[in-house]
């Protein structure tokens, strides 16, 4: 495994790049190259971070990088994803990235046939863990009726007209508002328009909205392609949010001007720290003969690494694709060709070094009743207070 954690090149040193870096150098006690376009900060000395100014659009730059590197992790915009996993491919450089990209994960999947290293795209948190948690509950069930898979990277006191802050990429947001979104309706797969499907819910007593937002199920719904009735993915946010979002993109027509609409975002929706992220998932279906339902969910927040508080959306995305990159270098993922993050058993996720953010969504001990591993199951808007009964119900539009 140390061949392999003893010589990552990370791209990208922003948030979650450099969370990364330190989460690996935490965790492992290795070195690691962290590269990006701007020079390394004035103040930078790190015995095992090593900073690298590279620009990824010189493929000379690239090529002689990455072949002085046994694995790359890519947490540069997702429109770098096709460049970097060509690159990796060709020079037979493990690749992993964090994307949400739906094209970009297509690209990379189309190379893998011929690749004699790993690609393995949407590393995350959703498209990621997400996907894993989705499929460990799905093979609990004989036959698959029902599953939804919910997550929310949110600010905890958003008080502005948008009812949100941004702790994660702009562009990454804008992408996920404005794409189509793969789902499984009635056994066909489906694209549904983002931002519709929209429903509110409780969890832990808190009320929720959730919608359509694309690429958050990675790669799953070809996974369970014939085996489950309906799969769906939604971005949870506060309430109001989700109007306000439909009026700029759809009542003024800024879907059409991504540049547009990224410039009045920035200039008009703070940055916030003070975040947690929120997952939760229902699966229903037939289980030794009788129907039923497993919930599970889990709240995370933010916590020191290295010295530097760290926000959660930055430690479960950098947990969710270095608890990949373990699994593969402890040879429990395929070595070579495109791998699926449903290919990563989550109890196997939950036993490498990075498990315990994701500790929350472990299965119930043996003999204890399964909804004792919910840290606070969903209800729709309007039930009754919190039983067991009232939480199994599933979620209503």
């Amino acid at each position: 495994m140390q061949l392999f954690l003893d010589n990552v090149l990370i791209l990208g040193a922003g948030k979650i790049g450099s969370t990364i870096a330190d989460m690996l150098a935490e965790l492992h006690g290795v070195s690691v190259t962290l590269a990006d376009l701007q020079p390394a900060p004035a103040q930078h000395d790190d015995a095992l971070v090593h900073y690298l100014q590279l620009d990824v659009q010189d493929d000379a730059a690239l090529a002689t990088v990455l072949q002085q590197h046994a694995l790359v992790i890519n947490a540069l915009p997702f429109f770098c994803a096709q460049r970097v996993a060509t690159a990796a491919a060709q020079y037979g450089v493990h690749y992993f990235d964090l994307t949400e990209d739906v094209a970009a994960t297509r690209t990379v999947q189309a190379l893998a046939p011929q690749a004699r290293s790993v690609l393995m795209p949407q590393c995350g948190l959703a498209p990621g863990v997400i996907g894993m948690l989705g499929g460990h509950l799905a093979t609990q069930f004989d036959e698959l009726y029902d599953l939804q898979l919910r997550v929310g990277a949110l600010t905890r006191h958003a008080s502005n007209a948008l009812r949100y802050h941004f702790t994660w990429s702009i562009d990454g947001v804008i992408n996920e508002y404005c794409n189509p979104c793969d789902a499984v309706v009635n056994g066909q797969a489906a694209a549904v328009q983002p931002l519709e499907g929209m429903e509110t819910f409780s969890l832990d007593g808190e009320l929720f909205e959730a919608f359509n937002t694309s690429g958050g199920l990675g790669t799953l719904c070809d996974t369970l392609a014939g085996r489950v009735r309906n799969l769906n993915y939604k971005t949870m946010r506060h309430p109001g949010h989700r109007d306000a979002m439909h009026l700029l993109l759809h009542g003024l027509r800024l879907i059409e001007r991504r540049d547009l609409l990224r410039q009045v975002l920035e200039g008009a929706v703070p940055h916030s720290r003070d975040d947690m992220v929120v997952m939760a998932a229902m699966a229903t279906g037939i289980r030794a003969g009788k129907q039923e339902q497993l919930t599970r969910s889990a709240r995370i927040y933010g916590a020191p690494l290295r010295g530097k508080q760290r926000t959660a959306i930055e430690l479960t995305t950098a947990a969710g694709v270095l608890g990949a990159v373990e699994l593969f270098a402890s040879g429990q993922l395929p070595q070579r060709g495109f791998v699926r993050q449903e290919q990563c058993p989550l109890p196997a996720l939950l036993a490498t070094r990075v498990g315990h953010y994701f500790a929350g969504l472990q299965d119930p001990a043996p003999g204890a009743d399964a909804g004792d591993a919910d840290t606070g199951l969903l209800q729709p808007h309007g039930g009754e207070a919190a039983t067991t009964a009232a939480a199994a119900r599933p979620l209503r539009h």
